[in-house]
């Protein structure tokens, strides 16, 4: 037996809350019912001293993706929905989300709809999973909704692995960087140090920064990761604002070395390719524009997708407010134009999604190439300008002696 705890209300509409020990939610649902009651929640009782460890648990989107291929097979062979989540939360190794289908499971016996079973967890099911769901739900075409969530997880999930991919060199030279710096401030520039010490005399102004700096290097090292930890904290507390999240998208766009030229073209693939699987499941044409704005990962792709929200609500056309937005190319406007004429918009942003996606990698494999030289040129700038610190002095002293 387990505790549940459930909301109701009684045929007057008065509230009425408690605790129920029973076998499962459907069990729980059916005594409320018995006892004239209306449900409108049943969660699970967590026990008090019960210690939650789920911070330290993740659901990668390849777990999901998988799930949710699995689960669109099963649909399509004739498999109950109820069936089919029993089968998932017995073969899924993902711990978590092994959780997270018995909690559905459990939701959908209780009697909820698929769809709004996965919307009780959206740090789990995005908007986009659960609308697509329910758009196959309302057609009968189930399982081809699925089919189109997993090819979107996957496609996503393969742009995030190419630029990580391209920023695993520049952090590892980077990382290098700043062992060597460290490794020569700290243990042989006190040595120069010291023999400049005994030589006397006024040193070159970039010895004494070096000098300068290997002292406050050794005594006050310990500020550094207390400053590295309070400027990643301030950072993260104002990207999480709405005035800092607008700005940091901005500035992401403008970043040279064709990382901003990347960011743009990873936002339109990413806002093309939810359009279309949304357009394509059936999902109602203003709540589409809705679930993109909001999934577009970058606020002014939102912006625009809310101008464009505004134009079909009066009856305008998709692609105007998209040719005014800068950042959405005219090549964009045009096609997404000649869809709304044809009425293959579905097609057209699957082809500006495929387009991008291209064009991504290709960015990014260009990108690697330029930050390769220029990792080099920081890494032995570093590295030359503390050897000609230190070798000044005595070229200095060698002068002197002539």
């Amino acid at each position: 037996m387990t505790s549940f705890t459930f909301k109701a209300m009684d045929l007057a509409g008065l509230p009425a809350v408690g605790q129920v020990d029973a076998e499962s939610k459907q069990h729980v649902a059916e005594q409320l019912r018995q006892r004239g009651l209306i449900v409108l929640d049943i969660a699970d009782k967590h026990a008090s001293k019960e210690i939650n460890l789920d911070f330290l648990k993740r659901i990668k989107a390849e777990d999901l993706t998988i799930m949710t291929r699995q689960l669109a097979t099963m649909v399509g062979s004739g498999m109950s929905i109820l069936r089919a989540l029993y089968v998932l939360e017995a073969q899924t190794e993902n711990e978590k989300l092994a959780d997270t289908i018995i909690a559905v499971r459990k939701d959908v016996e209780a009697g909820l709809p698929l769809s709004d079973a996965l919307e009780r967890y959206p740090k789990v099911f995005s908007r986009l999973f659960v609308a697509m769901t329910r758009a196959g739900e309302t057609g009968g075409m189930l399982d081809s909704a699925l089919l189109r969530v997993a090819d979107q997880l996957e496609r996503e999930d393969s742009l995030r692995r190419q630029i990580k991919s391209a920023m695993v060199y520049p952090t590892v030279v980077i990382s290098i960087a700043f062992v060597v710096l460290f490794a020569l401030v700290t243990f042989i520039v006190p040595v120069f140090a010291g023999v400049f010490k005994q030589f006397g005399g006024e040193l070159p102004a970039i010895t004494r920064v070096t000098v300068a700096l290997s002292h406050f290097f050794n005594g006050y090292f310990w500020t550094f990761p207390l400053m590295a930890g309070t400027g990643m904290y301030a950072f993260r507390r104002w990207k999480r604002t709405e005035k800092g999240r607008r700005q940091w998208d901005r500035f992401r766009l403008k970043l040279p070395l064709k990382i901003g030229t990347i960011v743009q073209k990873v936002a339109l693939a990413r806002w093309s390719r939810t359009f279309s699987a949304l357009v394509t499941a059936g999902v109602p044409l203003l709540q589409a524009l809705e679930i993109t704005a909001q999934t577009a990962g970058n606020s002014v792709v939102e912006d625009a997708m809310t101008e464009v929200s505004t134009s079909v609500k009066q009856g305008g056309t998709i692609s105007g407010p998209i040719k005014e937005a800068e950042i959405f190319p005219s090549m964009v406007g045009h096609m997404v134009g000649v869809g709304e004429e044809t009425g293959a918009l579905d097609t057209m942003l699957t082809k500006i999604a495929d387009f991008y996606e291209d064009q991504v990698e290709v960015a990014v494999k260009s990108l690697t190439s330029i930050l390769e030289p220029a990792m080099i040129l920081v890494v032995g700038g570093i590295v030359g300008f503390i050897v000609i610190s230190m070798y000044m002095p005595l070229f200095k002293v060698y002068d002197q002696i002539k």
